[in-house]
């Protein structure tokens, strides 16, 4: 422990008197978060330094949020002081109720600390009188003589395990990563059963992660008769603020910061949008767009979005996988010349034999529409584990896969090769096809896992992949049937017209050497 400064910081079970005056307010400040920080509450300001905490109208409606409410969550712009008021709120509910155990986590340590520095700082500045006795006053930790004590950490999947915790708050939890923040929810959980109380604040990032999931539950209040409800599905209280709650800003500060920042950025951390801060293949403001869509009916894993057209096009992709529980291996099927998503499966449990005949059966399904093979293109991906699935294709005979099985074409000085091969290049060409075609608006997308999976899906190195603790298995399927398409526009008047670019940029247009067998 650190040694305690007399000044700054109260010794525990100190002897003191009260004027008559003093014990009042002490009531009033007991009883009342905001009457506590109006009165006596100090903050440093960036420019003006030590100022009293007048809390804006929004902020008050915020602390009533988290005093009232046993789970409060809190979508809230960026700078606009939700930081400090969480820190004022916490500093007060620790003073005055006894025996409480407080975790302050957030995505990162130093966000963490900064919390904890706006805290002491509060502390430090209060009136002697008002301030509880401190029996241990460290950097990440305070501990006051009425026994409750803060603790400041970074979240992790074990953050709190063990600990007895009357109060939870969780600053930007958006953005912690979605295994961490999985994880330590499902930790977390039997706490909050146990009579916890939870604080969760942040700035939107996605729309399907951890705060993502929290967050629509708890705006989701309306009951089976279509009554409105305080709290939503999940027991939270959900509370939102924009940029034009705080009374220092306006429509000439919006402009000037969309000019520093672009509208991307000023729609997500400002008007408090689902759009990703992450650097997407597709562009953020177009994932916004895309609008999920049920199925019209599922077979066994299948799921269809659309009914087989017998004056369609079809192109099936396989990306496959061992079966064992970790990679998900994956089927999409596009129609042509309308680009449309029609099926798509995916599992991570089912082998490679398994995974070539439910491709079989989906091949099978579409021919006995169309009746007409020429009018059907199939490939599966043949990287690693792709040679087990051609030779499971070969086992099983490719006489009964009904199609065309799109291949790499033979070159010079290589051997033939069955389905396609991904490498750093056409991966890239076909990476840009697809991001081109959802743009532009010429392909239709139904699947949300797909969508969801598109949103994860960023710039790795010089390349693009799942973000760590997400999949990308859907979008690869998809971009094998991106390689397809190349090759049927080629050919095909009516689907290339469908797809260039009429400004005459066409990104069908780049070499992309593909045989069919």
């Amino acid at each position: 422990m650190q040694i305690l400064d007399e000044v700054l910081v109260k010794k525990p079970h100190k002897s003191q008197k009260w004027s008559q005056e003093q014990i009042d307010e002490l009531g009033l400040a007991m009883e009342d978060p905001i009457h506590f920080i109006q009165n006596y509450a100090y903050i440093q300001h960036p420019v003006k330094g030590k100022v009293s905490f007048d809390l804006f109208e929004y902020q008050k409606g915020l602390i009533e949020t988290y005093d009232n409410y046993r789970y409060a969550i809190a979508m809230l712009p960026r700078q606009t002081g939700k930081s400090t008021a969480a820190a004022a709120y916490l500093l007060w509910y620790a003073m005055f109720k006894p025996d409480t155990t407080i975790l302050i986590a957030a995505h990162k340590y130093a966000g963490a600390q900064e919390i904890m520095q706006r805290l002491r700082y509060i502390y430090e500045t209060l009136p002697e009188w008002i301030k509880a006795g401190c029996t241990s006053y460290n950097r990440g930790s305070i501990e006051f003589d009425n026994g409750s004590r803060i603790v400041a950490q970074a979240t992790t999947e074990n953050t709190g395990r063990g600990m007895s915790l009357t109060l939870v708050y969780l600053d930007e939890f958006a953005f912690v990563p979605p295994r961490v923040a999985e994880e330590f929810w499902t930790s977390l959980s039997p706490t909050l059963a146990t009579g916890g109380k939870c604080i969760i604040t942040s700035t939107p990032n996605q729309d399907n992660d951890q705060f993502a999931q929290i967050w629509k539950s708890a705006v989701d209040n309306v009951d089976d008769f279509g009554n409105e409800q305080e709290l939503g599905k999940n027991g939270f209280r959900a509370f939102r603020s924009r940029w034009q709650d705080h009374p220092d800003r306006d429509e000439k500060w919006a402009s000037e910061e969309r000019g520093k920042i672009g509208d991307e950025r000023f729609r997500r951390e400002h008007e408090c949008e689902f759009i990703t801060a992450d650097e997407t293949l597709i562009a953020p403001l177009k994932l916004v767009l895309l609008e999920e869509h049920l199925p019209i009916r599922t077979e066994g894993q299948v799921r269809w979005y659309q009914e087989i057209n017998k004056n369609s096009t079809y192109c099936v992709g396989l990306d496959p996988s061992m079966g064992t529980g970790s990679d998900y291996a994956a089927i999409q099927v596009f129609s042509l010349p309308k680009f449309s998503q029609v099926a798509e499966w995916k599992h991570n449990k089912t082998d490679v034999r398994n995974q070539m005949l439910i491709l079989q059966s989906i091949l099978e399904e579409i021919q006995n529409k169309v009746q007409n093979e020429e009018n059907i293109y199939y490939s599966i991906e043949n990287n690693g584990i792709g040679k087990a699935s051609l030779m499971a294709y070969e086992e099983l005979g490719p006489v009964n896969f009904y199609g065309n099985l799109v291949n790499e074409p033979k070159t010079k000085g290589q051997t033939f090769t069955r389905g396609m091969v991904t490498t750093h290049k056409n991966k890239l060409e076909a990476c840009s096809k697809l991001k081109y075609f959802v743009e532009e608006k010429k392909v239709q997308i139904y699947s949300r896992n797909l969508i969801q999976e598109l949103k994860t899906f960023i710039a790795r190195g010089r390349s693009y992949a799942a973000k760590d603790g997400a999949h990308d298995d859907l979008v690869m399927a998809a971009v094998l049937c991106i390689r397809i398409v190349q090759l049927i526009t080629k050919h095909d008047k009516e689907a290339f017209e469908e797809l260039v670019d009429p400004l005459g940029d066409d990104p069908l247009d780049m070499p992309m050497p593909i045989g069919i067998l």
